[in-house]
């Protein structure tokens, strides 16, 4: 297929002169030539080649010529002539995710795995035969292994990818020896995070028209997830194996490349009260700004204490030290105006709002963030500080 940048190809010179001498009409035949082409070529071109000393194509190069033209799928882009390997890793993949979507089988660790591998393969055989011009052929003829292509220094994958794939290729390697039982629930993070990983590495080689995006979604289901499903999930009786290869997958690798979300995709659930406007779940793309900040929060865990510090007095002493009137008379009101945390006397003590306060069990008190310190001051006023107080409900 004809390359950005470059002019008209032999074959294409060939097809024109043919084409014209049948007399087909120049703008006909420019549309043809210009159809999926990586770099368009002018008007000009077509009335060039007709002064020139070019062989005419035969009735069959023309045939096939136009079959050709004419497989380009009108989404992707892909042609199944040129970018085979390409349609087949987007297909392994699309069968990889539907199957493990399926409820009705039940092979589905062992199908992504394999399917995964090929997939990521056939990826990787097109990046370096078609785009780095590589040769992926071995002396024996066989064709370049995944790990083979992951271990050469050309290889652009990030370390976080590189080790997920393999991961992935040891859960392959396993699943031809051993049973796997319940395990399908075991490696979901590692699983996703090679879906994200395939998404995002075939984009980024031929633009956002190959996204699997346009044929896998998000998988929906009739029920609600209950708590227990997620408890059973970790009740089943994994085989030896299973956490063996489990473990072993952790060995050698650091925290950080444990937490690395190319390695392993992680969701977390919060079992928090909110309204219906903020109890749905929400997807963001990794590499927006978003993300990266969810992300940053996600690979350091934080207690309590460095989240909300502030006690009563604390939050008071800072008001007064942005030259505001305040006292904790004028806190009390604040907090019930807004309501922030609930009466002592509550039986459910817990049921703050996080935004700005928590409960502790353990010393029967609440603490307070410093997002709760700005409200104050940003609401503050300096009218009399009997009921009604002069705070607004957060917004």
């Amino acid at each position: 297929m004809p390359k950005k940048g470059n002019g008209l190809t032999a074959e294409e010179k060939s097809i024109i002169k043919a084409l014209l001498m049948k007399g087909e009409r120049n703008q006909d035949i420019h549309a043809l030539i210009n159809y999926e082409r990586d770099a368009t070529v002018n008007f000009g071109r077509i009335s060039g080649v007709k002064k020139a000393a070019v062989l005419p194509a035969s009735d069959d190069m023309i045939t096939a010529y136009v079959r050709r033209k004419r497989s380009f799928d009108p989404v992707t882009g892909l042609n199944p002539y040129y970018h085979e390997r390409l349609i087949r890793a987007r297909e392994a993949m699309i069968l990889a995710v539907t199957i493990f979507n399926n409820g009705a089988y039940r092979f589905k660790t062992e199908v992504f795995a394999v399917l995964a591998n090929v997939a990521w393969t056939y990826l990787m055989h097109d990046y370096y035969e078609r785009v780095k011009k590589v040769s992926i052929l071995n002396a024996d003829g066989t064709t370049f292994s995944l790990s083979h292509m992951l271990s050469r220094p050309d290889c652009q994958l990030s370390k976080g990818i590189k080790q997920n794939l393999s991961a992935l290729k040891e859960i392959r390697d396993a699943v031809e020896h051993n049973l796997f039982g319940h395990s399908d629930g075991k490696w979901l993070s590692l699983f996703q995070a090679c879906c994200l990983n395939f998404d995002k590495t075939i984009t980024d080689l031929h633009g956002p028209r190959v996204s699997l995006q346009h044929n896998l979604s998000i998988a929906l289901q009739f029920g609600k997830i209950a708590m227990g499903q997620a408890v059973d999930l970790h009740q089943f009786d994994i085989p030896e194996n299973i956490r063996a290869l489990d473990a072993a997958l952790a060995v050698g690798k650091s925290e950080e490349e444990l937490n690395d979300i190319e390695y392993q995709f992680k969701v977390v659930y919060t079992l928090d009260s909110a309204s219906k406007g903020k109890a749905h779940i929400q997807f963001v793309h990794p590499d927006s700004e978003e993300g990266r900040q969810i992300h940053n929060v996600l690979q350091k865990f934080k207690i309590a204490d460095d989240l909300y510090p502030f006690k009563p007095g604390d939050v008071v002493a800072a008001v007064k030290k942005a030259g505001k009137k305040f006292t904790m008379a004028d806190h009390t009101q604040a907090w019930q105006v807004a309501k922030v945390r609930p009466a002592k006397v509550s039986k459910a003590p817990e049921k703050t709002d996080r935004n700005f306060c928590i409960y502790h069990a353990s010393h029967n008190d609440y603490t307070y963030n410093q997002k709760w310190i700005d409200y104050l001051i940003s609401k503050h006023s300096d009218l009399p500080k009997k009921p009604p107080h002069p705070f607004l409900q957060p917004a």
